[in-house]
C-alpha cells in the first residue's frame, strides 16, 4: 500500500472513473472489468503506465509503484481458482492444504459450539440489561 494519501479533490476525480468501485484516501478498488482489460493489454505488450492513462488514471496521480503493484498482483490472481474476483469479504484466514482428520473436524466443531454458546450467553445478558432498563424507564 502506498504511503501517499489522496486529497479530497483526487478522490472525487478518481471516483468518477467508471472502472473504480471505491476510493479512499489510501486505496483504489478497481472493477473486475478494468483488471481484465489491463491484463489483456499487458500480455499484448502494452506498458502498464500507458494502459492506466488510456483508461483515465493519470500516472502522476496513481503513481509508478501502485501501478506496478496492481499489475503484478492481478497477474498472480489470474492463476488462482477465484481469478480476479475480490474475495476479501468471502474468505478469511489461510486455507488448509489438506483434508482434516475426523478427530480434527470434531475438535473444530466442539470449539465452534463453545464459541456460539458463549455468544448466546452474552446476548442473553444484554437482553436482561435492556429489559431492566426499559422497566426502570
Amino acid at each position: 500500500m502506498s504511503t501517499r494519501l489522496f486529497t479530497d479533490e483526487e478522490i472525487e476525480f478518481l471516483s468518477k472513473n467508471p472502472y473504480v468501485l471505491v476510493v479512499s484516501e489510501r486505496a483504489i478498488t478497481y472493477s473486475e472489468e478494468f483488471k481484465s482489460i489491463v491484463i489483456a493489454e499487458h500480455q499484448n505488450g502494452e506498458m502498464s503506465r500507458k494502459i492506466f492513462e488510456k483508461y483515465g488514471f493519470p500516472y502522476f496521480l496513481v503513481g509508478r509503484g501502485r501501478i506496478r503493484g496492481c499489475v503484478h498482483r492481478w497477474i498472480k490472481q489470474t492463476k488462482r481458482e477465484d481469478g480476479l474476483r475480490d474475495t476479501r469479504k468471502t474468505k478469511s484466514g489461510r486455507p488448509l492444504k489438506r483434508r482434516l482428520l475426523e478427530s480434527e473436524e470434531i475438535e473444530r466443531l466442539k470449539h465452534k459450539v463453545l464459541v456460539l454458546e458463549q455468544e448466546n450467553s452474552y446476548l442473553k445478558k444484554i437482553r436482561l440489561i435492556e429489559k431492566d432498563a426499559s422497566r426502570k424507564a
